[in-house]
């Protein structure tokens, strides 16, 4: 008879927990949550259950996908362990709604509590540069999402330097990638002008990651604008709402993001021409402008000459009545005596030596007789 393997608890719990990294280090299980609940604000704990079956989980509130509510049907993937105090449970990596009637639930509890904390309002929105020189582009590379955009940017415009983070853009692990690549971005000394995230459509599971808490917070809290695309036109997924810019497919984002380099040449090449024909008008207009003020310039000037000739003629006429030799040659005289002009009787006396200056010549004088009065 084989003697009975006997363990202490804690050697029990440690080979139990070596057998399950064996067998079983990872799990996915889905089911019905049941008895959501969040301890202080930072610990997850709730049930999955099924018809025949209840299974207990834990982890972090930083690890949760956005608000749950019980009765959804979810997907854990998890850590099966025996904790030493508190028995079984499975520790959870990521949780995921399944099922349209989830999916559409879960956004709509997300959406209202972004709502609420306003992470949507137009008043955030930032406006993306006209023609960016770097871009950050985050989605699968071997997509045709990929493809649409660069060849629709490339057509467009060209010359967009294009930083590529080739990222799931589904599946469990995409919603934590894509916040990676935008942190990756952002921690950039000089960030890209503007980050891109897109893909092509897909059922609702498909663009799951797109509704996802975490994606959400890291597309509004982006140091660089964002503009988020996703092929997918019957229901708008929160990171859209976050984002500075939405569009609605690859090759509309690139359509959005950079202007039609053949329109916009055309558009120039019409203001060129435009222009020089508004400048030959204008240049007609002050030529004619230029010629009407000539004209009445000289016009001015002829009539300035005009009454300055006529104002001439009237000083010249009033100065040769004021002057001496007009008036001498009118018949009178200028009376000196000791060389100085003298203009009353009272001035003379009998003996006086006189000279009168008439407009010919000097006659010289005596006073014979003073008569006063005249």
């Amino acid at each position: 008879m084989t003697e009975d393997l006997i363990f202490t608890p804690a050697d029990f719990v440690a080979v139990f927990n070596q057998t399950l990294e064996r067998a079983y280090p990872i799990v996915t299980i889905e089911g019905e949550l049941s008895d959501f609940r969040i301890n202080r604000g930072q610990w997850v704990y709730f049930d999955l259950k099924d018809e025949l079956a209840s299974v207990s989980f834990f982890g972090s509130v930083y690890a949760l996908p956005g608000p749950l509510a019980d009765g959804l049907q979810i997907r854990v993937v998890a850590r099966p362990r025996l904790h030493p105090r508190f028995g079984f449970s499975l520790v959870f990596e990521s949780i995921a709604p399944v099922g349209e009637g989830s999916l559409k639930k879960a956004a709509d509890l997300l959406r209202a509590k972004l709502e609420a904390e306003g992470l949507f309002e137009p008043a955030r929105k930032r406006p993306l540069p006209a023609v960016p020189e770097t871009v950050g582009l985050i989605t699968a590379a071997n997509s045709a999402a990929y493809t649409d955009f660069i060849k629709t940017l490339n057509e467009r415009w060209g010359g967009v330097e294009v930083q590529l983070i080739d990222c799931p853009v589904q599946g469990t692990s995409a919603p934590a990638a894509l916040v990676e690549a935008v942190d990756y971005f952002n921690k950039q000394a000089a960030p890209p002008e503007v980050l891109v995230i897109t893909r092509g459509g897909g059922s609702l599971e498909d663009l799951a990651a797109f509704n996802d808490e975490r994606l959400v917070r890291a597309v509004a809290a982006s140091r660089a604008p964002t503009l988020v695309a996703v092929g997918h036109e019957i229901d708008v997924s929160l990171a859209e709402l976050a984002a500075d810019l939405r569009a609605s497919t690859p090759t509309n984002a690139a359509a959005l993001l950079v202007p039609d380099k053949t329109r916009v040449v055309a558009e120039l090449q019409a203001q060129v021409a435009g222009l020089g024909r508004q400048i030959t008008v204008e240049i007609d207009q002050l030529r004619q402008a230029l010629t009407s003020q000539k004209q009445q310039l000289d016009g001015l000037v002829k009539e300035q000459f005009s009454r300055a000739a006529h104002q001439l003629e009237r000083w010249r006429q009033i100065l040769e009545a004021l002057n001496p030799e007009a008036v001498l040659r009118r018949g009178y005289a200028l009376v000196l005596k000791n060389g100085r002009f003298i203009s009353r009787v009272g001035q003379v006396r009998l003996g006086d030596k006189l000279k009168l200056r008439l407009s010919d010549g000097l006659i010289k004088t005596r006073v014979d007789e003073v008569i006063k009065g005249g």
